[in-house]
C-alpha cells in the first residue's frame, strides 16, 4: 500500500488526548496524538528511563520534517507505570514490572485504542521493551525503530561506575550517565543541566529508581542472526528493523553487537556521526529523514511525498553517499528502498552484511 502526500505545508495540530490504560501490570499513561486510520499502522513510542514522553520526543515531534509523517501516522506515546510527568509515588506494595512484563501491557495498549498494527520507537530500554514486543507478537508489528538499543543483560551500573568514579552516586548522576556519552558529560553543560532538571522536576524519583533498577536487572534478549543454508528458523526480530546510534554514545558497542544478532536483510544501522547519547534531541532533522525512508520501505509515503527531502538533502552538500538496502522484501517485488543522506558513507563490514549508514 502506497500513501499519497498532499501539497499542503500548512501548519498540522493533530488533536491529542491523554488517558490512563488499566493493565495487568498497572496503569500505564498513554498520548494519542492525531486520528487512527484503519489502512494503516501508529507510531508507538516508549522512552528511556529518566525521560518521559515530552522530555524523549518533544523535540523530535515538535521539528517542521516531523509534520510530513504525523499528516498520515497517529502517533502512540506510552510511558511505564509512574514514569509520566508529574506521577505521584507508587504505593509500597506495588511490584514493580520487569522489563517482560513491561512489554506486555503494550498488546493491552493497542487493544485498549483499537489498534491493529504499529511501528515501534523506542529509546534505550525503551527500545529493549519494544523489541521484546515485536519477538513476542510480530503480527502486531510492522517495524521498529531502536536507537541505543542494548539487547545484553550486563548491569547498568557497570557502565555507570566508568564514568562518574568522581561523582556522588545520585539518581540524575545514574540517569546521565546512562544516557550522555563522556565527552558530553564533560564538556557540554548546558545539555547535562536541562537534563538534570528534567529528572529532578518533572520525574518522580522514586519511580524512576524503580524503572531503572529494573532495567538494571533485564535479560538478554537472545536473538540469533539467521545463517544462510543453517537454521533459518531461530529467534529473531522478524520485522524490518532500523537501529540508531551517535558515535559518541555510550551505547555504541551495545548497538554494534545487537546489529550482529539481528537478520542482515532487514536490518540497517545508523550510526551519527558528531552526535552523542540522545540522537533524536542532537540531530532531529537526520532522524526524521532517516526514518521517513524506513517507513517508505515498510510500503508507506510514496516517492513522490520524498522529493522536497531529497531537494533539501542535496543542497545541503555536494559530497553525498547512497545506500541501497537489499532485502528480503525486494524478492517479494517490493520497490527497493535508497537511504538518501547528508555526508553519507557506506561503511563495508568483513563481519556483518548488514546495511550500516553513517553520516
Amino acid at each position: 500500500m502506497v500513501l499519497e502526500e498532499t501539497d499542503n505545508d500548512s501548519v498540522f495540530e493533530p488533536q491529542v488526548t491523554d488517558e490512563y490504560v488499566e493493565t495487568q501490570f498497572g496503569d500505564v499513561h498513554c498520548v494519542m496524538m492525531g486520528t487512527v486510520k484503519a489502512n494503516r499502522p501508529v507510531i508507538l513510542t516508549f522512552p528511556d528511563v529518566g525521560l518521559n514522553h515530552k522530555s524523549c520526543f518533544e523535540t523530535l515531534f515538535n521539528h517542521e520534517d516531523m509534520h510530513e509523517i504525523v499528516r498520515h501516522f497517529a502517533v502512540c506515546h506510552v510511558e511505564a507505570p509512574g514514569q509520566q510527568e508529574g506521577a505521584k509515588t507508587l504505593p509500597a506494595a506495588y511490584p514493580y514490572p520487569s522489563m517482560e512484563q513491561l512489554s506486555e501491557v503494550l498488546p493491552g495498549v493497542l487493544k485498549h485504542f483499537g489498534l491493529r498494527s504499529v511501528i515501534g520507537l523506542g529509546v534505550g530500554a525503551g527500545a529493549y521493551i519494544l523489541a521484546r514486543f515485536a519477538l513476542n507478537y510480530p503480527d502486531l508489528v510492522d517495524g521498529v525503530v531502536l536507537i541505543n538499543i542494548n539487547p545484553n543483560s550486563e548491569s547498568l551500573m557497570d557502565t555507570v561506575t566508568s564514568k562518574i568514579t568522581d561523582w556522588t552516586y545520585t539518581l540524575p548522576d545514574k540517569i546521565l550517565a546512562n544516557l550522555l556519552g563522556k565527552e558530553e558529560l564533560q564538556t557540554n553543560q548546558d545539555l547535562v543541566a536541562t537534563y538534570r532538571h528534567y529528572i529532578t522536576a518533572t520525574m518522580n524519583e522514586a519511580n524512576v529508581s524503580q524503572f531503572l533498577r529494573s532495567y538494571s536487572n533485564r535479560s538478554a534478549l537472545e536473538v540469533e542472526r539467521p545463517v544462510p543454508e543453517g537454521n533459518i528458523n531461530v529467534r529473531t526480530l522478524k520485522c524490518s528493523s532500523l537501529l540508531v546510534v551517535g558515535d559518541n554514545s555510550p551505547a555504541v558497542e551495545a548497538v554494534v553487537d545487537c546489529n550482529s544478532k539481528l537478520n542482515p536483510t532487514k536490518t540497517t544501522l545508523l550510526k551519527m556521526a558528531d552526535c552523542g547519547g540522545l540522537p533524536q534531541v542532537d540531530q532531529p532533522a537526520k532522524v526524521i529523514e532517516a526514518l521517513k525512508y524506513f517507513i517508505q520501505g515498510l510500503g508507506y509515503l510514496s516517492s513522490a511525498s520524498m522529493t522536497r527531502l531529497r531537494s533539501r538533502t542535496a543542497s545541503g552538500s555536494s559530497t553525498r553517499g547512497r545506500i541501497h538496502s537489499h532485502g528480503a522484501e525486494e524478492k517479494r517485488g517490493r520497490a527497493r528502498t535508497d537511504i538518501s543522506m547528508e555526508s553519507v558513507s557506506t561503511v563495508n563490514q568483513s563481519v556483518s552484511k548488514s546495511t550500516e549508514v553513517a553520516c
